[in-house]
């Protein structure tokens, strides 16, 4: 039963992913929003609802381990593994709005994330005041975004109404929870059975489980060609991760945290997020400074691109994570 489990959470978050991304790119067309923000607003809160569900389940049941594992090995999963094998299948552009704005706050909230868990507990006046973060940080992105009047066409040439694309990112977020759901317990099932701890599960299988969506959403972004959907997707995640997921459950009963066993997995989530932004950084903006006299376009140097080589480190990066965590 739980390989079955297993199976039919995979099937069930690939058809979930792909439906969640036609909607959110109708949605977009239609209120005249970014791709970049609707994939940091609604792909990214559709697919961190089962980190949510997660964290929450297993901070009122009393696994805190679990809990803060789920949100820190998801997020070292978003990064190295998501994007690293969304790369290698297909290159990505990454917007200058993501470089200069995007990212400083995805690390900014991963600092403070790490600060916060290393007295040993995460209040609930500190997911409290997160979570308010991210409310207004989201707001500013859609105002700003409809204030450009950012036009977006459909990849495939279809438009749908509100309603539709409503009902596709209703159905499709609670498609990836349940998918992301069955594959938890079935992977979960195995490695108790296995003798596995809390921590390692939280940090892999069950940030593995809950990353999938991610996954799922991001690769069908990215084959549709909506890059800045399957970036925004990821730094989105990462951010309503900690401020949201993290926010609201400490929030509502605050988080202990074993830091002296969670120390290691902090310090590689963070590395992961710089690592990001080397590898991403236009340095042919910082080094070809005769640009304006050459006839190019400054703004071509601002994008930054995430290539196959650059997945192939993410990736190879999460390999190595995983082989210490487990060995």
């Amino acid at each position: 039963m739980d390989y079955i489990k297993l199976v039919g959470g995979l099937i069930l978050l690939v058809l979930s992913g792909d439906y969640l991304v036609k909607g959110a790119v109708s949605i977009a067309s239609k209120f005249k929003i970014s791709p970049l923000v609707i994939g940091m607003t609604i792909v990214a809160f559709g697919t961190s609802a089962p980190e949510l569900l997660v964290s929450m389940q297993a901070a009122f049941k009393g696994n805190p381990e679990i809990a803060i594992g789920n949100v820190v090995g998801s997020n070292i999963a978003n990064i190295a593994l998501i994007l690293g094998v969304t790369a290698i299948i297909y290159p990505l552009v990454v917007s200058r709005n993501s470089i200069r704005i995007d990212w400083p706050v995805m690390m900014v909230s991963t600092l403070l994330f790490t600060w916060a868990a290393s007295d040993g507990r995460i209040s609930s006046w500190e997911g409290g005041l997160g979570f308010a973060f991210l409310i207004i940080f989201t707001i500013c992105q859609i105002y700003f975004s409809r204030k450009n009047h950012v036009h977006v066409d459909d990849p495939e040439g279809k438009t749908h109404s509100i309603l539709v694309s409503a009902i596709f990112i209703v159905l499709s977020s609670v498609g990836l929870a349940m998918g992301a759901r069955f594959l938890i317990e079935g992977a979960s099932n195995i490695a108790f059975s296995w003798g596995v701890s809390e921590r390692i599960i939280g940090v892999t299988i069950v940030a593995f489980g809950t990353s999938l969506p991610e996954l799922a959403a991001s690769i069908s972004a990215a084959l549709k060609k909506e890059t800045d959907i399957a970036v925004g997707n990821i730094v989105g995640s990462n951010i309503f991760n900690i401020l949201s997921v993290i926010g609201l459950t400490s929030l509502v009963k605050p988080i202990p945290v074993n830091w002296e066993g969670f120390e290691i997995d902090f310090v590689v989530m963070i590395l992961f997020s710089v690592l990001l932004m080397l590898i991403i950084l236009p340095y042919k903006q910082l080094f070809f400074l005769d640009v304006a006299e050459k006839g190019i376009d400054r703004e071509f140097f601002a994008e930054g691109k995430l290539g196959r080589i650059g997945g192939v480190i993410l990736f190879l990066g999460y390999i190595y994570y995983i082989y210490i965590i487990l060995v």
